[in-house]
């Protein structure tokens, strides 16, 4: 009884987590009978065409694509009965719920064979220790996105995003409980995964100035940073990497000196699939070094396959926001179950988004 109700307490605050939202498109998948045809769950534009052409090429088997804007998307649909999804690729925090609720099925490690050359920074996590439900398909981190050809202000950490008159009403934080909260705790030198009251009021003050200066919550900042209608934001590696490909340079991306979160994303085969075979194959085919490096160099996604960095350019390579040193990934943490704790959250993230 403890683990269900952990399960629900997880699944009732799952839509304040909202980590990684990278996509506003989604469909439901047919249910394949046949084995030729393999149905992927996945955030939009995280596999490219060109990827499942290779694979349907080489397998001889279909990749029917679905999408989904949320995690929280995805395990409503799989909790509503939905059947027909052989992969998909939750975050880190919804392997657990998912696990606790008895919606994946066992993966058989011995079918996938790149899962020897993945990275161990990536394995055997807090949310799956033995890698029994999911295999870790790339990583990130979240920080903050800044255009220095709009600012001359030094934004190198959350003290400085919170704090500098410069950026008034020119900067966004992410509409993400854990992420925001989780923000300003950091830069007090709390854990973004406390529990203890005193630690999230003293957060919640720094929100509630934060949020008189800043121009708005937002988890799609990619558009407003291109585009310049925000100056700095609070953002996704993936999204601040890919603002400063598209502005040639002009928005870096920020690893807080503070620390930051470090999030994984997964393959999973969830209960109810019905090709499981292809669901492997699919499996290993994505944790292969060639489609990893081909994601980085499109997405700027850090592959989980330690074989991929050879592929990449010395520039990806050498990039610090998609591959920071181990010194700055030591002061990371990656977001965890809060318990009951959550209640407590939940309500400080309404009294801050209620402020005026």
């Amino acid at each position: 009884m403890k683990k269900i109700v952990s399960a629900l307490i997880v699944i009732s605050s799952l839509l304040s987590l909202g980590c990684k939202q990278k996509s506003t498109g989604s469909s439901t998948p047919e249910a394949a009978q046949s084995s030729k045809v393999v149905n992927l769950s996945i955030w939009t534009n995280f596999i490219t065409p060109e990827l499942l052409s290779e694979f349907e090429k080489r397998t001889g088997i279909k990749v029917q694509v679905s999408n989904y804007s949320s995690n929280e998307e995805l395990l409503a649909k799989i909790q509503a009965g939905a059947e027909g999804y052989d992969v998909a690729v939750p975050s880190d925090y919804m392997v657990v719920a998912m696990n606790q609720l008895g919606l994946l099925l066992p993966l058989d490690l011995q079918k996938i064979s790149n899962y020897k050359d993945l990275d161990p920074r990536v394995l055997k996590k807090y949310y799956d220790p033995s890698n029994k439900v999911s295999v870790p398909f790339s990583w990130g981190t979240t920080g903050i996105a800044v255009n220095h050809k709009l600012t001359k202000a030094a934004i190198l950490g959350w003290k400085d995003l919170f704090e500098t008159k410069e950026i008034a009403g020119k900067f966004t934080l992410l509409d993400d409980v854990r992420e925001t909260l989780g923000a300003a705790l950091k830069m007090q030198g709390f854990s973004l995964n406390t529990k203890n009251p005193a630690e999230l009021e003293k957060a919640k003050a720094v929100l509630l100035e934060a949020k008189k200066r800043a121009k708005g919550f937002t988890s799609e900042p990619l558009a407003g940073l291109v585009n310049g209608e925000m100056v700095v934001a609070h953002a996704y590696s993936v999204d601040a990497l890919m603002a400063s490909q598209k502005t040639q340079g002009a928005v870096q991306y920020v690893l807080p000196v503070e620390g930051c979160t470090f999030w994984v994303d997964n393959l999973v085969i969830p209960k109810g699939a019905k090709n499981i075979d292809a669901a492997h194959q699919l499996i290993d085919f994505l944790l292969e070094p060639k489609t990893g490096a081909e994601r980085a160099k499109t997405l700027f996604s850090a592959p989980s396959n330690k074989k991929s960095f050879a592929l990449l350019s010395k520039e990806l390579q050498e990039n610090a926001g998609l591959f920071p040193d181990e010194k700055k990934l030591a002061k990371c943490e990656m977001l965890e179950d809060l318990g009951e704790s959550l209640v407590l959250w939940d309500r400080i993230w309404t009294e801050v988004k209620a402020s005026n």
